[in-house]
């Protein structure tokens, strides 16, 4: 069943056009799926340099971040183990036409869930799995406080994204005059403003934080409090495969679910012997039933849980740990946040 935030499809086909490309692409029930189980391998999206905490490139050339164990999720539980998984290097000017082309099969890359998306890119999304805001931080030297004090300032930004929107249109509403400047990747942008290419810096919130962290003097860079705009970040597909929307969706139940009942890779087989209740059964397939109306194998939650973990495990390991993120409103309902799972019954 549908949650009211994921838009359903009935026809068996929807035709899928990119006004920016002229390209289409058609996509039919259960078709993703049955492709990706062809093929032996997931082609997920990774980033054509460097997106801190999110997709990076660790120093044995492995890729690495948040929404890179996603894409390992996603591979173990088609197929039933995350080194069935190929990352394609895309800007985020690409991912949407590299993903109607069909040289990838999902977009799971702080894609924010906008209008435009869901109804002119025909997409389809999952149900949000980060919250961010995004913001603006500057060079001290500039004195800006606020928004409003950026009149004259140069921005710099990431071309082909929402952010770069977001920050022209805050600026626009402010009547503050201001120049943008356009980077292709992320850290030729990053560069450019600790260098003092630009005076501001417009990035989605976890990112900025992380960007300054990282700066060669952080002391020289502030972040300024206001919010351009609350973005839900989803797992993007093509329009038109309900079957693969639901396989996404239920994978984030399951790393949610395993969280909320304590499940990690290190006790999932203990939680499988002995199941605490009748949730815990059915997710981790002692009683059939979660596999089979996914055209997954029954074990795949617990192939994904065994293999890459619970959402928290994912979190620590990918943004906690290393840059010190807290969990914020991406926590669980329960202690505070947003994020929830659904009902597996």
């Amino acid at each position: 069943m549908k949650m009211g935030f994921v838009k359903s499809i009935l026809g068996a086909f929807a035709m899928v056009a990119i006004a920016a490309t002229g390209s289409t692409a058609q996509a039919g029930l259960g078709d993703t799926v049955k492709t990706i189980k062809e093929r032996g391998h997931l082609l997920c999206t990774g980033h054509n340099g460097t997106y801190l905490g999110f997709a990076e490139v660790d120093a044995a050339g492995n890729w690495k971040g948040f929404d890179i164990e996603l894409c390992k999720a996603l591979a173990t539980a088609i197929l039933g183990s995350p080194t069935k998984l190929k990352i394609v290097p895309v800007s985020f000017a690409q991912r949407f036409p590299a993903l109607q082309s069909g040289d990838i099969d999902v977009i799971i890359k702080v894609t924010g869930w906008t209008l435009g998306r869901d109804t002119e890119l025909g997409l389809q999304f999952s149900q949000p799995y980060f919250l961010g805001a995004t913001q603006i931080a500057v060079n001290v030297g500039t004195g800006a406080k606020l928004a409003k004090d950026l009149n004259g300032a140069s921005m710099c930004s990431t071309a082909g994204t929402s952010t770069e929107r977001l920050a022209a249109d805050y600026l626009t509403n402010l009547k503050v005059k201001f120049e943008v400047v356009s980077f292709e990747k992320a850290e030729e942008m990053r560069s450019a403003f600790f260098s003092g290419r630009c005076d501001a810096i417009a990035l989605w919130g976890p990112n900025l934080y992380i960007s300054i962290a990282q700066a060669p003097d952080p002391s020289k860079y502030a972040a300024l409090p206001d919010i351009l705009a609350v973005e839900p970040q989803s797992i993007a597909m093509r329009q038109g495969d309900d079957n693969f929307v639901d396989v996404a969706n239920w994978m984030m139940t399951v790393l949610l679910t395993a969280e909320e009942y304590g499940i990690t890779s290190e006790n999932v087989d203990q939680h499988k012997a002995k199941p605490a209740n009748p949730t815990i059964e059915r997710m981790l397939g002692n009683t059939p039933g979660i596999g089979k109306r996914l055209g997954l194998s029954e074990t795949w939650a617990y192939d994904v849980i065994k293999q890459v973990g619970n959402y928290k495990q994912i979190f620590d390991r990918t943004l906690g740990e290393p840059y010190k993120m807290k969990r914020g409103v991406n926590a669980l309902i329960r202690d505070g946040g947003v994020l929830y799972p659904l009902v597996i019954d």
